[in-house]
């Protein structure tokens, strides 16, 4: 599958996924979700992060475990 709003590369954040143009790493948003955080929290903890791009962090770690 096709992840459109996530970018791996080495020379950013040392090649973890993250949302493109934000340095966002899906690990992080996944562990503000799971710890509770609701999407308006994260937008507000990170303001260059958009709905869109949680969701598609969501979608791209549901897409990568074994």
């Amino acid at each position: 599958m096709k992840h459109e709003r996530i970018t791996v590369d080495p020379r950013i954040m040392v090649g973890k996924p993250v949302t493109k143009g934000t340095r966002m790493p899906v690990e992080q948003i996944i562990r503000e979700l799971a710890g509770g955080m609701t999407i308006a929290d994260i937008m507000d903890a990170h303001p260059r992060l958009t709905p869109d791009n949680i969701y598609a962090a969501a979608e791209y770690a549901a897409d990568t475990i074994p």
